[in-house]
């Protein structure tokens, strides 16, 4: 028992910053609701498609491994993804091909997406290879940044919007990498430094359990019968 308590304290030692930065990071991640988080009460709805008149380019899509029908802010579009995972759109009501977003385009995508309280203070491209750490994602793309914080991101390809980034989001983010001990990507939860803390936080929780039930000496009692 004298071992196993020495082990437990030496592991507390150990584990113990980890153990209270999950639980802040958890606790973090637990104050407001995940879509809340995302940013959706941020976004307004798209309106209703109108199907008539709508034209589908069917020659155009043989390579195609889906179509999306969604509305846009200049009508309804096409989305088309490709087997090697490239995007583009057509016109539903011409059928051509549309081109990627300008920034002209992109701000209006933007303000007719955008459903909070503050301003549209910026719209700039953001290349694939130096994606923010907001987007981190594999294509070209816009942000709109809104005087709230909030960054809106659109896909320059398609002109759909890929992410709606609070300042929460943010912090949400930061604490999710805390978490799973990976800020620089933010998304591996299964390397080597996270399995040993979590294994040896384990147990020490363990050791904890077993000495509760330790056998303590009785005490000796002192005086006798009168």
């Amino acid at each position: 028992m004298l071992k196993f308590a020495r082990w437990h304290i030496w592991l507390g030692w150990l584990v113990g910053v980890p153990i209270l930065m999950w639980c802040i990071s958890g606790l973090v991640m637990t104050l407001y609701p995940i879509e809340e988080v995302r940013g959706e009460h941020l976004r307004t709805e798209a309106p209703l498609i109108d199907p008539r008149g709508l034209v589908f380019p069917a020659d155009s899509l043989n390579e195609a491994s889906a179509i999306s029908l969604v509305q846009q802010v200049d009508g309804p579009a096409w989305l088309v993804t490709e087997a090697d995972g490239g995007r583009y759109r057509y016109s539903a009501r011409t059928g051509e091909v549309l081109p990627p977003l300008i920034e002209s385009e992109a701000q209006r995508v933007a303000e007719a997406a955008y459903a909070g309280d503050g301003k549209l203070e910026s719209v700039t491209y953001v290349p694939a290879d130096v994606s923010p750490m907001d987007l981190r994602a594999p294509f070209d793309a816009w942000q709109a940044h809104f005087s709230d914080g909030t960054n809106i991101y659109m896909r320059s390809s398609t002109g759909e919007i890929v992410a709606v980034r609070t300042g929460w989001w943010r912090l949400y983010d930061f604490m999710w990498g805390l978490h799973i001990m990976d800020l620089e990507a933010r998304e591996d939860t299964s390397h080597p430094v996270l399995t040993v803390f979590a294994a040896l936080a384990v147990i020490g929780a363990l050791l904890g359990c077993v000495l509760m039930f330790r056998r303590r000496k009785a005490k000796p009692r002192f005086g006798g019968r009168a």
